[in-house]
């Protein structure tokens, strides 16, 4: 059965859009932002171990209610699912998401602190158009770093992915 795109909807009444968002630029779901980890050279286990470096060395505040845990998972993107994470995400949908990524960009699950989620990423958006696609992505998390405190344009959002080691997300 071939893909067919889901008909767009009418933005419900009582929504606003954010008076300086334009939103993404498409007007249609676009579909998954391509791969770009096939022939990165990039080994999405070392991206892992210096994406947490950098967090350790540049962020330690981010990690001082961490806790050190061993978890018998198959791929980091189980990780959420298996603790029965209650980080306020929609935990179905982000596992998906977080498996789609792990095969698309080498990205796996860092850490979770809280009700926030650290993703390394081995191959990230390397053009301003796969980033578009990619938060387009990221948006479906409904994490509130994104969609709500700070309301951040999505023009910059997705900029801001271009070339980024290290997602965060984090919900209330």
């Amino acid at each position: 059965m071939p893909d067919v795109p889901p008909e767009p909807f009418d933005c419900p009444e009582d929504v606003e859009p954010w008076e300086d968002d334009p939103g993404p630029p498409f007007e249609q779901w676009p579909g998954l932002a391509p791969a770009t980890l096939p022939g990165s050279g990039v080994d999405p286990d070392e991206a892992a171990r210096a994406a947490f470096a950098h967090l350790v060395d540049d962020d330690p505040y981010a990690l001082t209610e961490a806790r050190l845990g061993l978890v018998a998972a198959e791929r980091s993107a189980d990780i959420p699912a298996l603790l029965d994470w209650y980080g306020g995400a929609p935990k179905t949908l982000l596992c998906a998401l977080l498996r789609s990524w792990e095969d698309r960009f080498g990205a796996r699950v860092l850490t979770l602190v809280g009700a926030t989620l650290y993703v390394s990423v081995a191959s990230p958006p390397r053009t301003r158009e796969q980033a578009d696609r990619v938060a387009l992505e990221h948006l479906l998390t409904t994490a509130d770093n994104i969609v709500d405190d700070p309301p951040t344009p999505f023009p910059r959002y997705a900029q801001s992915l271009v070339g980024a080691p290290l997602w965060r997300f984090w919900w209330d």
